[in-house]
């Protein structure tokens, strides 16, 4: 039997789409069907190998950050046990014994092989000044830190995608010119001094006008229910104003830059000849594809929402985990300092890892 004397058995069925391993081959032979491996299931198998690839890459880095947390903090002078007594007189005997409790006189390269294996089960070890599980440190303060730096974080995103959408659609003219400006100099503008001339016009006030916001802390300690709640979002006001001021900055920049190479684009012309309003334009077409680096951008960012802002929790006294590294800095305590180091680098590798992952899902040219 030939293919002419019967054309419909040797047929070729392109269906294309219709399978996620290729089109469907029909051969001579009754039940016998082959699947080809068409361009869908090499973008797939090419999109898993850049996947394993980019979280092979971040569990190397959260290797590295254990490896630099162990040995840089042991750089730092002092002794952490006499730090712990507080000045007060204390008995050759009594420093061995807290040692030996602590660990701190057992050979280095030891030190390093039971501080990997607890922290691979979850256990950064006991905070010398407050005697507690490092964990339940991190734990207790991390809310704090969640509920400044998310509501930063959310305030300065939409801020700055929105101010560099309009900047750039208006390239050139005295918005642009006044947004891109101050834009600049807050994003060069250190965080913690900012802050400090916040509290200086604002808590402690200038000449005869008085303060208006508490000089630090979360809380006044008198109030209960919604009371609680006004105060404090009135502590928060002055350390969220000075964490949107420099980050909206930078989310400008960015979306500003990206959404300028994209307006001279030939899809943006053909959009306008067929008589599209020009806000049409700019929404539908040209912010969404000018929005890839600032996405990745936004990731980054959310990663430094869990390391919160050190500076700026420092400078407002702010009981979350940044106030928490800098009291472990000073003393300094080793357990947890070491845990929120790997607690901060490791927030900010998993959301560069997901922003990675995400992108070529945004973008087909990347990890194809």
């Amino acid at each position: 039997m030939t293919a002419d004397s019967n054309p419909a058995l040797f047929r070729t069925e392109a269906a294309d789409g219709a399978s996620p391993e290729g089109p469907v081959v029909k051969t001579g032979l009754p039940g016998e069907v082959h699947r080809e491996h068409g361009p869908r299931a090499r973008n797939t198998r090419a999109y898993l190998q850049y996947v394993a690839g980019k979280i092979g890459g971040a569990v190397v880095s959260l290797f590295a950050v254990l490896v630099t947390s162990f040995f840089l903090f042991r750089l730092i002078p002092g002794d952490p046990v006499k730090q712990m007594t507080g000045g007060r007189p204390v008995s050759a005997e009594q420093l061995a014994a807290m040692r030996e409790e602590f660990g701190l006189d057992d050979p280095v390269w030891k030190q390093f092989v039971d501080y990997v294996g607890n922290v691979l089960t979850g256990d950064f070890g006991t905070s010398y000044q407050f005697h507690a599980p490092v964990m339940d440190k991190i734990t207790d303060a991390l809310p704090a830190t969640l509920l400044l730096t998310g509501t930063a974080y959310i305030l300065y995103t939409i801020i700055g995608i929105w101010l560099g959408t309009r900047t750039a659609w208006r390239n050139g003219g005295l918005g642009d010119r006044l947004h891109t400006g101050l834009a600049l100099t807050l994003y060069s503008v250190p965080s913690f001094w900012l802050g400090l001339l916040l509290i200086i016009g604002f808590s402690v006030g200038v000449g005869p006008i008085p303060g208006m916001f508490p000089t630090g802390g979360m809380e006044s300690g008198d109030k209960e229910g919604f009371g609680y709640v006004i105060d404090v979002a009135h502590h928060m006001i002055l350390p969220v104003i000075t964490l949107v001021a420099v980050g909206y900055a930078q989310t400008l920049l960015v979306m500003r830059s990206s959404l300028l190479d994209e307006m001279g684009s030939d899809y943006l012309t053909t959009a306008r000849a067929k008589g599209l309003r020009d806000d049409l334009v700019r929404r539908r077409h040209a912010v969404p594809n000018a929005m890839l680096p600032t996405v990745t951008l936004m990731f980054v960012n959310l990663g430094t929402v869990v390391a919160g802002a050190i500076l700026v929790e420092t400078v407002f006294s702010w009981p979350g985990l940044g106030g928490l590294f800098y009291q472990a800095l000073s003393v300094p305590d080793l357990p947890l300092v070491q845990g929120l180091f790997f607690v901060f680098a490791a927030a900010v590798i998993v959301m560069n890892t997901v922003a990675d992952v995400i992108y070529p899902l945004l973008d087909p040219r990347v990890g194809r």
